[in-house]
C-alpha cells in the first residue's frame, strides 16, 4: 500500500515502506501467540519512517516491534498502528570520531551489538549477548544482565517524534531505574531509533569468549527450546523473582497452553496452541500466588498490550 506524508507545508512524500492491515502479531513476538495489529509498518529506511510517522493519527497509539521477545498482545488485538524497527533500523557501526563508541539502530540484535563491540577489539559489550531484544527494547526498558544495565553505557540516543523530527537525548532526558524508562520530555511522544554506546578497548579473542560463556550458561539455564518472552518478573531487592515463585510450587503450573517452565520458574513457555488470555491467567495467578503465599508484590516485567478478545 503507498501513502504519503507531509514533511513541510505543502511537500508531499512517498511512503517506501510496507504498510499493512490486520497483520496477526502472534508472527512477530516470541511467544508466537496473540492478537493482530490494525495497521502494521516495515519502513524502508529512517527517512521513511520519519515520513510515515506524520501521517498516523495524533490520538492513534504507536507501539515500536523489535523481536517481539518481552510483548504480548492481548487476543482482542492493538488498535493502534504497530512499526517494525528490524531489520531496517538495525545497523551497527563505529563512531566516526571515537573508536570506542558503538552506534545501533533501534533494530538491531542486542547479541549483534556484543558481537560486532568484540570483533573491534573492545570490552563490556559481552553481557548484550544475553539479552534476547533489540537495542530499542533495551532501550526502553533498561534491560540488564550479568550486573550492567543499558543506560549504564549510552553516551547519547536518537528518538523521533510523531511530527518526524529527530532529537538527540542523553540519560538526563529520562527516569531511569531497574526495567525503567519514563520521558522527562513533557508533552511529547518520543520513539527511540538509534543510541552511542561507549565501550573499553579489550581483546576480541577474550572479548569473544567471554559472549560464548554467557551464551552457554542461557542455554543451560533458560528453556530456549521452546516460545517464551524471557523473564516475566522483575527480581525484588535481595531476591530473585525465579526463587520466590518456585517457592510457592508453581514451577510447571499450566493454563490452557502456557506454562511455568521447569527450567526456569521466572519464564512462562508456549507448550503449542497457547493464547494471549492463557498466558495472561498465568501471570496473574504467579502474581497472586506470590502475593498470597510470601507478601513480596511481583513487578511484571513483560509488556502487554491490546484489548481483550
Amino acid at each position: 500500500m503507498m501513502a504519503t506524508a507531509t514533511r513541510m507545508p505543502g511537500v508531499r512524500v512517498a511512503i517506501r515502506g510496507e504498510v499493512r492491515h490486520n497483520e496477526s502479531m502472534a508472527k512477530h513476538v516470541s511467544w508466537r501467540a496473540g492478537g493482530t495489529a490494525k495497521t502494521f509498518f516495515k519502513p524502508a529506511d529512517l527517512e521513511d519512517l520519519r515520513a510515515f510517522l506524520p501521517t498516523i493519527a495524533p490520538s492513534e497509539k504507536i507501539l515500536m516491534l523489535g523481536l517481539g521477545s518481552n510483548l504480548l498482545v492481548r487476543d482482542g488485538g492493538y488498535h493502534g498502528t504497530v512499526i517494525l524497527t528490524t531489520p531496517t533500523l538495525g545497523g551497527i557501526a563505529l563512531d566516526a570520531s571515537d573508536k570506542h563508541i558503538v552506534v545501533a539502530g533501534a533494530g538491531a540484535a542486542s547479541p549483534h551489538v556484543a558481537k560486532f563491540a568484540a570483533r573491534n577489539h573492545l570490552a563490556g559489550a559481552e553481557w548484550l549477548a544475553g539479552v534476547p531484544g533489540t537495542i530499542g527494547g533495551a532501550l526502553a526498558m533498561n534491560a540488564g544482565c550479568y550486573g550492567t544495565e543499558t543506560w549504564q553505557q549510552v553516551v547519547d540516543c536518537q528518538t523521533l517524534d510523531r511530527r518526524g523530527v529527530i532529537h538527540t537525548r542523553t540519560a538526563a532526558d529520562f527516569d531511569i531505574g531497574y526495567r525503567h524508562v519514563e520521558t522527562l520530555v513533557a508533552d511529547r511522544e518520543e520513539l527511540f531509533v538509534a543510541a552511542r554506546f561507549r565501550f573499553q578497548a579489550g581483546n576480541a579473542e577474550t572479548a569473544q569468549t567471554r559472549i560464548k560463556q554467557l551464551l552457554a550458561k542461557r542455554m543451560a539455564s533458560q528453556p530456549l527450546d521452546k516460545p517464551n518472552a524471557g523473564s516475566t518478573f522483575r527480581n525484588p531487592p535481595g531476591d530473585h523473582a525465579a526463587r520466590l515463585i518456585e517457592s510457592c510450587g508453581l514451577k510447571g503450573h499450566t493454563i490452557g497452553g502456557a506454562q511455568v517452565s521447569l527450567k526456569h520458574a521466572n519464564f512462562i513457555v508456549n507448550l503449542g496452541g497457547a493464547s494471549a488470555k492463557d498466558i495472561e491467567s498465568l501471570i496473574d495467578h504467579m502474581r497472586d500466588t506470590v502475593r498470597e503465599k510470601t507478601g513480596v508484590e511481583l513487578i511484571q516485567e513483560v509488556r502487554i498490550v491490546g484489548e481483550m478478545a
